[in-house]
């Protein structure tokens, strides 16, 4: 949302990992929730200020959120995203897939969407874990993987050409920054890709 102006593990995740990665992030996002305006104008993602020094913003802007009704879409989007795909990595994996979704957003908003004033929210980020999810868990590819596949490229190439989905705005609460759902899709499918090639790489070879 906002207002326009190494080596991952690929090893299936365990039983005991669970739902602890997703759960830390919804309790901080909860947290950060109950701040209010100040917190988030103070973390959001904001060009200016970010180039002014205060860096943090690259990290937390994706952390924060409009108001309740935008976070309560995020978290539900957390858990469903992690219901299908969580099994695909280990936390450590998720970590370095959430990062490089964070890091291809960013730089994206920075060079290609200068026009950007601000970015809040964690459904950029989704859409890259669910792209790296995706992506590796097709090492044994199943119907319902490919549908859900099509549907991200379908929901990515209408927002594209189209802007968001009717009713986004409306139930969010703002304006829905489509790009940073494709640029965070970018870069969680670049991670997940590498994340295959490793994992199928021959013995022996570098």
């Amino acid at each position: 949302m906002g207002l326009i102006k190494g080596e991952p593990n690929t090893e299936i995740a365990r039983p005991a990992d669970g739902w602890r990665l997703p759960a830390a992030v919804l309790i901080l996002a909860t947290l950060l929730v109950f701040g209010g305006e100040s917190t988030r104008e103070w973390l959001r993602f904001e060009p200016d200020a970010i180039a002014a020094g205060e860096v943090w913003r690259l990290i937390t802007g994706h952390l924060v959120h409009l108001g309740w009704s935008h976070f309560a879409l995020d978290a539900v989007g957390l858990g469903l995203v992690w219901y299908l795909v969580g099994h695909a990595f280990k936390a450590t994996g998720w970590a370095i897939v959430a990062m490089a979704s964070v890091c291809a957003i960013d730089l994206g908003l920075w060079f290609v969407n200068p026009e950007l004033q601000w970015y809040v929210g964690l459904s950029g980020v989704l859409h890259g874990i669910l792209a790296a999810g995706i992506i590796v868990s097709c090492r044994q590819p199943r119907i319902e993987l490919l549908a859900l596949g099509f549907l991200l490229l379908a929901k990515l190439s209408w927002e594209q050409f189209y802007g968001p989905l009717p009713g986004s705005e409306g139930s969010s609460g703002g304006p829905v920054v489509v790009a940073a759902h494709l640029y965070g899709a970018i870069g969680g499918g670049l991670a997940g890709i590498l994340a295959l090639l490793i994992r199928v790489r021959p013995a022996g070879r570098i």
